[in-house]
Order: structure tokens, then sequence, then C-alpha cells
């Protein structure tokens, strides 16, 4: 039997630089080669979900004996497939082939909103071109949240004491285009807020969206019903370059929060997605039997593949309160694996969240799993 791994780090725009990408992601990998599959009496019965940065990667450098774990669960299964830039970036830092068809991002929650949002004036919150995926997604109507603060003069008092300076794509963005020819912001009013990726400037950030949020879409106007807001995950920290961990997008949500909560009547409303989630693990199995769907109309099999549940998904992270408490919940056919590459590095197990196996490498990982799998 070959086998999957999903890889979950990066709520980013594909199309972004590597070194710009926070640490969500979600990517499925083929394991063996199509033609090594084929020639099987069974498809693979189990998946792997490796959570990146942390795990496999420290921002943009391979950790754990990552690259040469993941070429043994690998095999060049990508011919004839495209691939997007974040999926390149990945295949040239791990030395595998990731496809575009196997990667999920952090955000890719937002696209089941498109129905509702499509045509709706909406603010896309974080660093990259936030924008540019939202509107890749389906949602026509949407300014990051660099251009829209851009047309308030004023909005941030500090702006003129800040030594960078934001970039607009207004030859990219056609909602900018098309405020900046009609001057119609003023009165539109926002309906959604998306907090796609981590918040680059945190004070501009929390002060534009209290303005959106406290006045029901209208900054500067009087108080209203708060508008939606979506975040893409909620992780707290992360494991990053530094020795110490990094504050995440969860601790962009709490400041948020403890802000608007002080200076409106009513209680910040919020959806947060990502792990925990559980969502996320069921989203997990779904685009894992489609990838099996597809591998089966490649190879023209003709045997129906079994859509029941996996034997067994193993999650590998590093974070317990996200990634091990995630598959805990998920349940079966969840298998948590605690590497010490990351946000634990502790001797034990965790206390809280522990594992069903705690390790110290994905090099470690992949030995456990294809001695169980009895995979050679």
């Amino acid at each position: 039997m070959g086998s999957f791994g999903i890889l979950r780090r990066a709520s980013q725009s594909q199309r972004s630089n590597t070194k710009q990408l926070p640490s969500l992601f979600f990517s499925l990998l083929f394991s063996r080669s199509i033609s090594q599959l084929s020639s099987q009496s069974q498809w693979p019965s189990f998946g792997i979900a490796f959570d990146i940065d942390g795990v496999v990667l420290r921002e943009d450098t391979p950790i754990g004996g990552s690259p040469q774990a993941l070429r043994r669960l690998y095999d060049d299964s990508g011919g004839g497939f495209r691939e997007s830039k974040r999926a390149f970036q990945l295949s040239e830092l791990l030395g595998v082939n990731i496809l575009s068809s196997q990667v999920l991002q952090g955000h890719s929650p937002f696209k089941q909103l498109v129905d509702r949002y499509e045509n709706e004036f909406i603010v896309a919150v974080g660093k990259g071109e936030p924008a540019a995926v939202m509107f890749e997604y389906g949602f026509k109507n949407v300014l990051s949240i660099d251009e829209y603060a851009s047309f308030f003069e004023d909005i941030d008092p500090l702006a003129k004491y800040k030594k960078w300076t934001s970039k607009l794509a207004a030859n990219q963005s056609s909602t900018f285009n098309k405020i900046t020819q009609t001057k119609s912001l003023y009165s539109q009013r926002v309906q959604a807020a998306f907090v796609v990726s981590d918040s680059v400037d945190w004070s501009r950030d929390i002060q534009v969206l209290c303005d959106i949020l406290r006045t029901g879409g209208l900054p500067g106007r009087e108080i209203g019903n708060q508008p939606p807001l979506y975040f893409a995950h909620d992780d707290l920290k992360y494991q990053a370059t530094f020795p110490s961990e990094r504050f995440g997008m969860g601790a962009f949500r709490i400041a948020l929060e403890s802000i608007f909560n002080r200076i409106h009547p009513n209680a910040l409303e919020y959806t947060s997605f990502g792990k925990p989630n559980s969502f996320v693990f069921r989203n997990a199995e779904t685009v894992l039997k489609q990838l099996l769907s597809s591998l089966d109309h490649k190879l023209h099999v003709d045997h129906a593949i079994d859509e029941s549940h996996f034997k067994t998904v193993y999650m590998v992270g590093d974070n317990p309160t996200v990634d091990i408490k995630g598959a805990r919940q998920a349940g079966h056919p969840w298998f948590s694996i605690l590497t010490r590459t990351g946000v634990f590095k502790g001797k034990e197990n965790d206390a809280d969240f522990p594992a069903d196996l705690v390790v110290d490498t994905v090099e470690e990982v992949v030995d456990y799993i294809l001695r169980k799998e009895r995979i050679s």
C-alpha cells in the first residue's frame, strides 16, 4: 500500500514569496509513484498529516531530516499537473514534487462563504496579497486593509512615524480601481472582514477594524451593528527561526477582542477556522478521498474506491493545544504524533493534550509509520 500526507501551515497567497508566508498550510502529498500504485491490489488505507512550521520547516529551512523523510514517502507522481507557486516553493525546499491540487491553505474554508458574500463589499487583512486570495476564491468586491485604509486621511494617526510603506497593487485590484473612479468608498458599508493571514501592522489594523466593526461597516459614523468577522485560524503562537515562539493570528485576535470589548457595548463576535476545529480534520479526509478518485481517473482504473473512512490518519504536529487537541477531538481514524522540533520541547508527553506517540523528528515519524504499515 502507498500512503498520503497532509501538510498544514501557512495562511497566505500561493503567489507570495516563501519568506513572507506564515505557518498554516494543508498539502496533500502523493506517496509512491502512480505506476507503483496501479500495480497494487489495494489503494492507500492511511494518511499522514504534517504540521509544516515547526515540524517540517522553520521559516524556509527544512528541519528534523524532513527532506529525506518525505522522500521516503514520496515518488515523482506529478507529471502533467500544473503547480501553484507555493506548491513549487515547497517542492524546492523539501525535494519532493507537490501538486497544486494537493495544496489546501489555512484560509481555504473562506471559499464556503462565497455564495454569501460574492458581490458584497468586504475587507481582507494580512500580509502578502489577502485581497487577491479572496478574489481568486470568487469574492468580487474586496479590498485589502492596506487599500481600504489609504482612502481615509488620518485613520492611522501613527502612519507618519512608520518607516515602512505599503505598496498598493492598484493595477491588480479591480475593486480598488472601481472605487477610485466612483469615489464611493465612504458610502459603501463593509459587509464583512476576513483576517486571511498574519497582520503586519497591528496598531493600524486593530484601529481600522474597530472603526469598521463598531460602526456597522462605515468608519467615522455612529455606532452600529457589527459586521461578521472571520479568522483563517486561531493559533496563539508558532515556532519560527527565533528560539522562542512567535505570536500568531490567535494573539492578534485576542488583542483586537480586548480593545473592541472596552469600546463597544457588545462583545466582539467572530468565527475562527483552522485547527483544532474539527472541520479541518474532516476536510482533510475528504480531500484525501478526492485525490484517490483523481488517481483512479488518471489510471483508468475500473474498480470502485472504498469511500469508507481511512483505517488511520496520522496527525504529526509540534503544538499540543492545536495539532494534538484537534486530532484527539476528531477521534477515529486520527492518530496523533507529537514532535519536539517546534513549540513542544518536553521530555515527556504533554500533560493536557497527550499524543498517541511522542518523537524527536520527522524522520522518526516516518520510520514508525512505515514499520507499522509494513511498507519497505
